[in-house]
């Protein structure tokens, strides 16, 4: 649930297909996202899942992975 939510950020911010959005995939080596791209996907997880992620985490998130298991430990 989370991750589709997520591909479909991704997607819009990065103007990509969801399809390119795996759990594996880093933002700026795989999917060319520049410091602000990554500042709009993470804007736009807080958004979507009225969940706030503190900026010395948002630093941490490298992978599609990373942002799912934030909003996890964000909803629990």
């Amino acid at each position: 649930m989370e991750f589709e939510k997520l591909q479909n950020i991704v997607a819009e911010v990065l103007n990509v297909e969801p399809e390119e959005v795996t759990m594996a995939s880093t933002f700026v080596d795989d999917l060319g996202a520049d410091s602000l791209d990554v500042f709009q996907i993470i804007m736009g997880i807080e958004e979507e899942f009225d969940i706030e992620i503190p900026s010395e985490v948002a630093e941490k998130i490298a992978t599609v992975g990373d942002a799912v298991e934030q909003i996890k430990n964000a909803l629990n």
